[in-house]
């Protein structure tokens, strides 16, 4: 495929998906911009509140919005492969029904904003399927096959509640109610909450915001956790959806080449080796201090004393 094919088929796609993201709001709200998912329910029909927990929100929202993807899919003519298993990337492998070379990687990102401006998450690993791009270890396909890796973002606020027991209450809705005989509900020593609709049931999350943007263009220079060989996204949630990281004006190279190279690259400092470890310190090992004025300062690290 020549370089001018992949731009048309990446542009197809960023079309494509921009345009299914305005509607993914709609769809996962109510109208005062609350979850629509309020719970799960039993056969009794009670409806049991969901806990808050982060990793529980996520796969809920996950399977929540699944059926909108394969809609998606089918509306703009795509296909999609789920990852063979859980630990693999990416999250879905989105191909084009006409052209099976027009690969794409999906990463559903979903995280809760820390205050109303600030928000951020881990961007995929920097390791093996990373630097050896023509391997297919613990990913779908090899990362070269793929014309672009996207992130699906959805950035929520999660509902304050005054104590841990709102994420056990129960509620029976009028709404949904059948009679049972006394003995069939198994619910006897729990406190069951009548209401009157589903709508009253307070959501453990609201206020989404939902954004398609490649992965490199909300990249900062850092680590996404810890230890793990993870790129860790901006955190600005303004530059997040314009998708103005730290390799925005840089380019994809600079990006691919900095986190190929990252906490192995090394250079002297005052006598001593030290590991490369931000983007300063990169473009310095590589002599191209001239790039400085195109880092996007506000996700990097600090610059050292001697690079201001």
């Amino acid at each position: 495929m020549t370089k001018q094919e992949k731009e048309k088929h990446k542009e197809k796609f960023e079309k494509a998906l921009n345009e299914f993201v305005k509607d993914l709001k709609t769809y996962v709200t109510t109208d005062t911009g609350e979850w629509t998912v309020k719970g799960f329910i039993d056969i009794y029909k009670n409806i049991y509140t969901i806990s808050s927990d982060t990793k529980i929100v996520s796969k809920i929202l996950e399977i929540h919005i699944f059926p909108e993807i394969l809609q998606f899919a089918e509306k703009y003519g795509y296909k999609i492969i789920l990852a063979e298993h859980q630990n693999w990337y990416p999250d879905l492998t989105i191909i084009d029904k006409d052209n099976s070379d027009a690969k794409f990687a999906l990463d559903l990102k979903t995280t809760f904003r820390r205050n109303s401006k600030t928000a951020g998450f881990t961007l995929g690993s920097h390791g093996a399927y990373f630097k050896e791009r023509d391997k297919s270890k613990n990913i779908q396909f090899p990362y070269n096959q793929y014309l672009g890796h996207y992130c699906l973002g959805i950035v929520y606020t999660r509902e304050d509640f005054e104590d841990d027991l709102a994420d056990t209450e129960i509620y029976q809705v009028q709404e949904l109610q059948e009679e049972y005989g006394e003995n069939q509900d198994p619910i006897k020593d729990r406190q069951v909450t009548n209401v009157a609709n589903l709508k009253s049931i307070t959501s453990v999350i609201k206020d989404f915001d939902f954004f398609a943007v490649e992965k490199w263009k909300i990249a900062s220079d850092r680590r996404g956790s810890g230890n793990t060989a993870n790129i860790g996204s901006i955190n600005d949630i303004k530059d997040l959806k314009t998708g103005n990281g730290v390799f925005s004006k840089l380019g994809e190279e600079w990006f691919d080449e900095y986190w190929v190279n990252y906490g192995t690259a090394t250079m002297m400092k005052d006598g001593k080796t030290v590991k490369v470890s931000s983007i300063w310190d990169f473009l310095e090992f590589k002599g191209r201090k001239d790039l400085f004025s195109k880092v996007v300062t506000k996700g990097a690290k600090r610059k050292r004393k001697d690079q201001e």
